[in-house]
């Protein structure tokens, strides 16, 4: 097994103004997907430093080799996971609430 960061990218700088219901929905969708990742005992919790090289996982089910970060995107987040390869990881990425905000999810390899 090999650790994965995933690196949650959101569309423009500024997160959108919700109210305490869209945020409570938000938060569940969260909690459910990371809950399902570290019920399959994938989910880390330290960091390293990252390869150069990876994927990122756009609305659509769109995968493209990256990482290269789109000039009006902020990054909001991340988690590491251990996976046995970066198919595995990004397959693990699928799902993420990002992608239904029309954010992206990076999948990077992290150097032991």
């Amino acid at each position: 097994m090999k650790d994965f960061i995933l690196l949650f990218r959101q569309a423009g700088s500024e997160p959108p103004l919700l109210n305490e219901e869209e945020i409570a929905r938000i938060n569940k969708k969260w909690e459910d997907w990371i809950g399902g990742i570290e019920a399959q005992g994938k989910l880390s919790d330290h960091g390293s430093r990252l390869e150069k090289s990876g994927k990122v996982l756009k609305p659509g089910g769109i995968i493209t080799d990256g990482p290269f970060v789109e000039i009006r995107e902020s990054l909001g987040g991340f988690i590491v996971i251990s996976a046995e390869n970066l198919e595995e990881a990004t397959t693990l990425a699928h799902g993420c609430p990002i992608l239904e905000s029309s954010g992206s999810v990076e999948i990077r390899a992290l150097l032991v």
